[in-house]
């Protein structure tokens, strides 16, 4: 398995980040409008983004984006976005043990609308490791 190109790699890195993410977050809040903290991240990210873009020479696409990848991508964008502003309000409302537990049934939600939505097939592992996402959720928010 290339390590470079390895799609495993790329979830760990985003879970990492995603970890400290929510630390980052948490002091970035204190004291501010959750909103507006949510902006300055964004601008960051956009930042960084065009950054990696450019030292990669990627500005332009092989081919002419589809209408419908145009769609799904706004689509995905506004729903980020969303993400962002509940995650970074309850960041600044709640602790983070609790918070981060809860934005991981994410994990959940997006298995079962890989199913419904995308077709992926449900095994043994996805049914029984969404169960245990949901679990250790429960657990972690409810004591």
């Amino acid at each position: 398995m290339n390590l470079r190109e390895s799609w495993v790699l790329f979830a760990i890195g985003s879970a990492f980040f995603a970890g400290l993410t929510a630390v980052l977050g948490k002091f970035g809040v204190a004291g501010i409008n959750s909103n507006l903290a949510t902006l300055i991240r964004t601008v960051v990210i956009l930042v960084v983004i065009a950054a990696i873009v450019s030292a990669r020479n990627e500005w332009r696409p092989s081919a002419p984006i589809a209408t419908h990848t145009w769609v799904f991508l706004i689509l995905s964008g506004i729903a980020t976005g969303l993400s962002w502003l509940c995650y970074y309000r309850a960041l600044q409302l709640g602790p983070v043990t609790r918070v981060a537990p809860i934005d991981k049934l994410s994990v959940a939600f997006a298995i079962v609308l890989g199913l419904v939505f995308v077709g992926e097939a449900l095994s043994w592992p996805v049914v029984v490791g969404g169960l245990l996402i949901v679990a250790g959720s429960i657990v972690m928010i409810a004591f």
